[in-house]
C-alpha cells in the first residue's frame, strides 16, 4: 500500500515537472515563433500604442514589393554558392587528413577546430581590411604595380560574401564534421580495388566517395538548418551596395527611425514557412539512411603518396594559415596603423590608447565575459537534463520535448531575436527584460539546444543503466545520482559542449542584436557598430575583434584540453591496485545511501 502511494507520488511530481519544462520551454521558444505569425496580421501602425487591428495589408505588400521576396532568394543564393564551393574543398581536405599519409594529419585536423574557434565577425573584418576596393592591404599592393589601373578585388560584393562565408566556418566545419567518418571507414574495398589495378584516385572516386554518400549527405541535412542564420558577414559586406538577405532586411526595417514592423513581421512569417519545410525535409534525409562506417571487421588503412604526401601537408598547413593565421595578422596590422590602408602614415598606438581607455569597449568586454561564461557552465547542464529525460525516462510528453528542441533549433538567430523583442515588449510584467543583461543571458543559454541535446542522447543512450541502477538500490535520489554518478560519466561531453557554448556566445549578434541596449552592449556589437555606423573606426574594430579572438581561442582550447582528461579513467590498471581488489572507475562509483 506504502509502496503503491511511492509510486503514485513519484509519478505525479513527474507528471508536473514535464509540464512545467513544456511550458517554460514552450513559452520562451516556441511562443515567440508564434507572435510573429500573429503580429504578422496586426496592421496597426504603432503596436505598442495603438489596439490591435486585424488584416492581411502586410501579407500583400510582402507578396507586391519584390524586395522583400527577394532578399529570401539572396539568402538561398549566398548559401547555395557557400555550399557549392565548400564541399567539394571540405570532403577533400577531410579525405586527405583521414585516408592519406599525410604527415601530422591529427595536429592538422585539431588547427582545424582552432579555426572554428575564431568567430566569424573577426574574420570578416579582417577580410575587408584585406580587400577593400580602395583602402585594402591587397588591393593598396596589387595597384602600386605598372599594369594595374583600379582595384582588383571588391569585398563588397556577391562573390566577397560568399569567401568571407567559406573563410568563416563554411569549410572549417565540413571537415570537423567529415574526417572523423572518413577515419572509421573500413578499407577493404579499397584495398580490394587497388588490388585490381585501380589508381589512387579512380579508388576514391568509385568507390571510397560512394561509401560515404551516408555521411556526407548526413552533414547536408544538418547544414540546411544554417540556410537562414548568417548574419553579420552579409551585413557588413552587403549593406554597402545595397544587398540584403533576409536577416539583414529585417534588421534594417526593425531598426530604422520609424520601425517597419508589419513588414518585418510578413517576412520572417514567410521564412518561418521556409523552415518549417526544412525541418521534416531534414530529419527524413537523417532518419532514412544508415550511417555505419565502422563494424566488427574493420581494418584501417591509409594511401601512400610518397613525396607528395608533404605537398599534401603543406597545401592544407598554407590553407589553415590563410584561414587563422593571416586575419588575426591583419587585425594586428590593421590596429597599429594611422589609418587602415595608407601605410606613408605610418603606425601609432592611439587606437589601443583610445580603445582600452574606452569605458565603453571596457562594458563592453565585461557583458561579453559574463554571458559567455554563464552560457558555457548553464548550457551543458540544462542540455544534459533535457537529453536525460529523453532517453533515460518514460515520461508523457517526451516526443513533444524533442520535436520543441528540434523545432526551436531551426529558428534563425534574428527571428528568434524578433520575436523576443515582441514578447518582452507586449508581456505585462516582462518588458524590463528588454535591453537587460537578463534578456541576453536567456538567448546565448538557449542558443544551440538541438546540438547540444542531442549529443547528449548520444551519450546516454551509449552508457549502461547499471551503475544509475545501483545508485538507486542504494538509496540515492535523482540528483545524487546525477551529480555522482552521471556528471563524472558526461563530463568529457559537457566539457567540450561549453567550449562550443563559450565561442558561440562571445560571438553571438544575430540573435541579440535587437534586444541589446547601450548599457549591455558586447564586443561584437560594438566591433559591428565600429566597422558600420563608424565607418573611420576600423582601427578601432580591429582591435575590439583582436579581443574577440584573444577570448574565444585563448579560453577554448584549455578547456578543449581539459575536457580530455576529465571524467571515468580509462588507464587504471591491475598494478594500480593492491590484494585481490579489482580495479574500478573511481568517479564512476554507485552513490552511496542517503
Amino acid at each position: 500500500m506504502l509502496m503503491g502511494r511511492t509510486k503514485a507520488s513519484r509519478s505525479a511530481k513527474g507528471y508536473f515537472f514535464m509540464a512545467a519544462l513544456l511550458l517554460t520551454l514552450g513559452f520562451v521558444l516556441i511562443w515567440p515563433v508564434l507572435l510573429i505569425l500573429i503580429n504578422s496580421f496586426n496592421t496597426a501602425i504603432d503596436w505598442f500604442v495603438e489596439p490591435r487591428e486585424w488584416g492581411f495589408l502586410h501579407w500583400q505588400e510582402a507578396f507586391t514589393k519584390p524586395d522583400l521576396l527577394i532578399t529570401l532568394w539572396n539568402s538561398i543564393m549566398i548559401w547555395g554558392l557557400t555550399a557549392l564551393i565548400s564541399f567539394p574543398l571540405g570532403i577533400t581536405i577531410a579525405w586527405v587528413l583521414a585516408r592519406t599519409r599525410v604527415p601530422y594529419s591529427r595536429q592538422l585536423e585539431f588547427l582545424f577546430w582552432v579555426a572554428y574557434m575564431v568567430p566569424s565577425l573577426p574574420v570578416t573584418i579582417a577580410w575587408i581590411n584585406l580587400l577593400d576596393p580602395y583602402i585594402g592591404f591587397i588591393n593598396v599592393a596589387l595597384m602600386k604595380l605598372p599594369f594595374v589601373d583600379g582595384p582588383v578585388f571588391n569585398i563588397f560584393s556577391v562573390e566577397g560574401i560568399v569567401w568571407a562565408n567559406m573563410m568563416g566556418n563554411g569549410i572549417v566545419l565540413k571537415v570537423m564534421l567529415l574526417t572523423p567518418a572518413f577515419r572509421n571507414m573500413d578499407s577493404a574495398m579499397e584495398e580490394a580495388a587497388r588490388a585490381s589495378g585501380a589508381s589512387n584516385l579512380r579508388t576514391a572516386l568509385k568507390v571510397t566517395l560512394p561509401l560515404m554518400i551516408s555521411p556526407m549527405v548526413l552533414v547536408f541535412a544538418l547544414q540546411l538548418l544554417r540556410m537562414f542564420q548568417s548574419f553579420e558577414t552579409e551585413y557588413l559586406l552587403g549593406e554597402p551596395f545595397g544587398f540584403y538577405v533576409y536577416s539583414t532586411k529585417i534588421y534594417a526595417l526593425v531598426r530604422t527611425e520609424i520601425p517597419n514592423y508589419g513588414e518585418a513581421a510578413a517576412l520572417a512569417s514567410v521564412t518561418i514557412a521556409i523552415v518549417a519545410l526544412i525541418i521534416p525535409l531534414q530529419r527524413w534525409i537523417i532518419q532514412r539512411r544508415r550511417y555505419t562506417t565502422l563494424t566488427g571487421s574493420f581494418r584501417p588503412g591509409l594511401i601512400d603518396f610518397g613525396k607528395w604526401n608533404k605537398v599534401l601537408f603543406a597545401a592544407i598547413l598554407l590553407f589553415i594559415i590563410i584561414l587563422t593565421v593571416m586575419p588575426v595578422v591583419v587585425l594586428v596590422m590593421g590596429s597599429f596603423m594611422t589609418r587602415i590602408g595608407y601605410f606613408e602614415l605610418g603606425f601609432s598606438l592611439d587606437h589601443w590608447r583610445a580603445v582600452l581607455g574606452n569605458p565603453v569597449f571596457m562594458h563592453a568586454l565585461k557583458t561579453t565575459v559574463t554571458i559567455a561564461t554563464t552560457a558555457a557552465i548553464m548550457s551543458p547542464l540544462l542540455f544534459s537534463i533535457v537529453a536525460y529525460i529523453l532517453v533515460r525516462t518514460s515520461l508523457p510528453g517526451r516526443l513533444l520535448l524533442d520535436w520543441v528542441v528540434w523545432g526551436s533549433g531551426a529558428i534563425p538567430g534574428i527571428l528568434a531575436g524578433l520575436g523576443l523583442l515582441w514578447l518582452f515588449l507586449g508581456t505585462p510584467g516582462l518588458s524590463f527584460l528588454y535591453g537587460s543583461i537578463w534578456a541576453l543571458i536567456l538567448v546565448v543559454i538557449l542558443q544551440g539546444k538541438t546540438t547540444g541535446v542531442n549529443i547528449l542522447k548520444g551519450v546516454f543512450v551509449q552508457v549502461g543503466p547499471d551503475m544509475e541502477e545501483a545508485a538507486r538500490a542504494s538509496g540515492a535520489g535523482w540528483i545524487r545520482t546525477y551529480f555522482q554518478v552521471w556528471l563524472p560519466l558526461l563530463m568529457p561531453t559537457l566539457a567540450l559542449l561549453a567550449v562550443l557554448n563559450f565561442v558561440s556566445a562571445a560571438g553571438v549578434t544575430s540573435s541579440i542584436i535587437l534586444l541589446a541596449s547601450r548599457d549591455t552592449i558586447t564586443l561584437s556589437l560594438l566591433a559591428l557598430r565600429l566597422t558600420t555606423e563608424l565607418a573611420d573606426q576600423r582601427e578601432a574594430a580591429s582591435i575590439v575583434s583582436i579581443f574577440i579572438v584573444l577570448l574565444t581561442v585563448g579560453i577554448a582550447i584549455p578547456l578543449r584540453s581539459l575536457s580530455l582528461r576529465l571524467g571515468v579513467r580509462h588507464d587504471v590498471t591491475g598494478s594500480d591496485v593492491t590484494g585481490d581488489e579489482k580495479p574500478r572507475p573511481a568517479q564512476a562509483r554507485p552513490a552511496p545511501a542517503e
